[in-house]
């Protein structure tokens, strides 16, 4: 029996910040490697739905659709943090798409359309959710050895979204990737929640790496010879 790998966090040329992935070679890719399924999950946006979807369906490949979102943290004070919203049905498609732009109405904040928690929480019908790895708030805890708050905020999620919340871990080669994903599935044994594995995707082959940290770059207004610039991302992120 062959086993393949679907990747359900991958970010299109369509997310702007970050993203360089074009999509008739995602697809083209995916199929060659007789991956059944693919998610596009593009920052805030659904941008390339509809040309994803068609191509994906023209070609025998499951389109998952979804978007990677900024969550508000409860603390004002601290920054936002990720949180993977995968459509489900129908009736998942239309709440996500109000809550993009209920984002970008009311939750603008130096470029980035954040959304309340309270808000993801009124949307939650059709919704699968991921937890965001370390980069989302349950991953915040466990990173900050505050085991007892992530359990709490898995438990609170799980109210509302059921078996359709999962732990997500990633091995990536980033700082504190490893250590998060031991800390989660730690986490996943004490409360019996399913973990989900992704690999962050921003591009489609190894050797654009370096294209993309250009990208990146132009993007935050840095240069690339920056010592001081934040190393954000890996060469496992294909």
């Amino acid at each position: 029996m062959s086993l393949s790998f679907v990747h359900l966090r991958l970010h299109t040329e369509y997310s702007l910040v970050d993203g360089l992935v074009r999509l008739k070679p995602l697809i083209n890719a995916v199929s060659a490697a007789g991956i059944p399924a693919v998610a596009m999950t593009d920052q805030s946006n659904l941008f390339a739905l509809v040309k994803f979807y068609t191509l994906s369906m023209e070609t025998g490949i499951k389109p998952i659709c979804g978007a990677d979102m900024w969550v508000a943290n409860e603390d004002p004070a601290l920054p936002p943090t990720r949180l993977l919203l995968l459509v489900k049905d129908a009736t998942g498609y239309r709440n996500l798409t109000e809550l993009i732009s209920r984002g970008y109405q009311h939750g603008q904040k130096q470029g980035q359309a954040i959304v309340q928690r309270a808000w993801v929480k009124s949307a939650a019908e059709g919704l699968i959710v991921l937890c965001g790895a370390r980069q989302g708030e349950i991953g915040q805890a466990l990173m900050g050895s505050n085991p007892g708050d992530a359990d709490a905020l898995l438990e609170e999620w799980r109210t509302v979204f059921g078996d359709r919340f999962y732990l997500e871990v990633q091995r990536t080669g980033r700082t504190g990737d490893e250590d998060h994903l031991h800390q989660a599935v730690a986490l996943a044994g004490r409360s019996g929640c399913a973990l989900v594995a992704t690999n962050d995707v921003m591009f489609l082959e190894q050797e654009e790496f370096y294209a993309h940290e250009t990208r990146v770059c132009i993007g935050e207004g840095r240069a690339l010879d920056d010592p001081r610039r934040p190393k954000l991302y890996s060469e496992e992120q294909y």
